[in-house]
């Protein structure tokens, strides 16, 4: 049993996925919807034999904690396939790396809005216990829809900053196994992190550089920025 004495800290950094939420299964089944119209059709158009999308193998070797864009071009390239790159601004509609990244985040949202969100409640409890002793929190999610789903959870008051996709891109960090959202002291060498994906479980020791979560506001969200030395 994990006992986490929180007043030795002064900051906890947060996964979202598998940590604080369940929303795991929800985005693994959005992938499964777009990956499995995508290889119907091209199955279909080629006279080849379908193979669907794994929710267990493909989903955590290919795509789980990664970045939306770096988990289409990581499964496609299993099964031989290349589309266009496109560009950020692509519809879902267009068969490019950022358009069928635009529409399995649609996917993501409809199972969002119907299912709603669940969430840990012993990782809830820790972080009402830190932000009740004024300890600083913060979360990291390669998901460009963090926000959203902190939202529908009533969780946003709980984390005074965040690192999400769309951060991601904004700032140039690499996503998982990359560390780079999780470089993080939280200004303060006496900080903890948790994480939820198999390949994020050492990014927070690998992660070498002062990283300092500010709060900054865009699209009427909140989103972290670096503040690296």
């Amino acid at each position: 049993m994990l006992i986490i004495h929180v007043g030795q800290f002064e900051a906890f950094l947060f996964d979202l996925d598998g940590v604080i939420t369940l929303t795991a299964s929800v985005h693994s089944r959005a992938w499964k919807k777009l990956f499995d119209e995508f290889l119907a059709k091209k199955a279909a158009q080629t006279g080849t034999s379908f193979v669907s999308f794994d929710l267990e193998t493909d989903y955590r070797r290919y795509v789980d904690g990664k970045p939306r864009t770096a988990g289409v071009l990581s499964f496609l390239a299993t099964r031989g396939i290349k589309v266009p790159m496109g560009q950020p601004w692509d519809s879902a509609e267009q068969q490019t790396v950022h358009g069928l990244a635009s529409r399995k985040d649609h996917y993501f949202l409809e199972l969002l809005a119907r299912e709603g969100v669940q969430v840990f409640d012993p990782a809830v409890a820790v972080l009402r216990n830190a932000r009740g002793r004024g300890v600083r929190t913060a979360v990291a999610s390669s998901s460009r829809n963090c926000a959203q789903i902190l939202r529908a959870a009533s969780l946003t008051a709980l984390f005074d900053a965040g690192v999400d996709g769309i951060d991601l891109d904004y700032l140039g960090l690499a996503g998982k196994p990359a560390p780079d959202m999780f470089r993080s002291r939280a200004s303060s060498r006496r900080a903890s992190s948790a994480h939820g994906s198999f390949r994020g479980c050492n990014d927070g020791r690998r992660g070498s550089s002062r990283w300092r979560f500010r709060p900054c506001r865009r699209r009427g969200e909140w989103h972290a920025s670096s503040n690296s030395p």
